[in-house]
């Protein structure tokens, strides 16, 4: 079987926020654009975090949220990231590795051009099976 590249199955329309973002704004856009995630990028376009649905658990059990809180206050900054040419399998074995369920896809400048998901791979899985 040949190697696919995680660029065939990743999603291009990524939804960003910067860390001054407030968690409350997040959570909102999350919500309203049926999203489990929200890259956070930089001044530049760069990957400075992600913030995860499974973030939000934790802020409302352990943390409260004040209504000053923001997305740099909370968001994962050591981001597990893939490459446009990595290998579907190999993305898929560190997204089980890592327990993570989004993975965002950047450039050699460590901008975003997409996110995989584990609904994504699914999604391929379930394209392959077709064919057989």
């Amino acid at each position: 079987m040949e190697d696919v590249f995680i660029a065939r199955v990743m999603s291009s329309g990524v939804t960003t926020v910067t860390p001054d973002t407030s968690v409350e704004d997040a959570a909102q856009l999350m919500l309203d654009r049926g999203i489990g995630s929200v890259v956070v990028v930089d001044e530049n376009g760069q990957l400075a975090g992600i913030l995860t649905t499974t973030d939000f658990v934790h802020i409302v059990a352990e943390r409260q949220p004040k209504d000053e809180s923001t997305v740099a206050d909370f968001m994962t900054t050591a981001v597990e990231t893939a490459g446009a040419q990595d290998v579907v399998t190999d993305v898929a074995k560190r997204l089980l590795e890592h327990e993570i369920h989004h993975i965002p896809v950047v450039d050699d400048d460590d901008h975003v051009i997409g996110m995989v998901t584990t609904t994504d791979l699914t999604s391929y899985v379930t394209t392959l099976e077709d064919h057989d």
